[in-house]
């Protein structure tokens, strides 16, 4: 059974990013995003439930939206305003839905990198 999970690594403190806020978006062409979850990360950086799994996760265009900025100013990190960066969306496809997709984030102030996991 397929599924689709995340988790987001603080790099600048070296620790999970607790607390951050995830929004998961459903893309169709000509379309805005179809909001389908929305989140809060828990304690070991990760969702609690996959975020999609058996016939909810479907072939298609996604969106997962990021609260990268809300996380850091709530760690007490002073960032300027505007802040490099806000909300980070990484937009990705889901080919088979039969497989698990795991999207990690890995997330600073200043930068940002992804990748598909397992």
């Amino acid at each position: 059974m397929g599924k689709l999970t995340t988790h987001v690594l603080d790099t600048m403190h070296g620790s999970p990013a607790a607390g951050m806020s995830v929004m998961l978006y459903r893309l169709e062409a000509g379309q805005a995003g179809r909001l389908i979850k929305q989140l809060t990360l828990n304690h070991d950086g990760r969702a609690d439930a996959p975020l999609l799994e058996g016939e909810a996760l479907q072939p298609g265009r996604y969106r997962l939206v990021f609260g990268v900025e809300a996380y850091f100013r709530g760690r007490g990190v002073a960032l300027p305003e505007p802040a490099f960066l806000g909300e980070v969306p990484l937009d990705f496809g889901i080919a088979d839905a039969a497989s698990h997709y795991h999207v990690p984030l890995l997330a600073s102030p200043w930068a940002y990198s992804t990748y598909r996991g397992s």
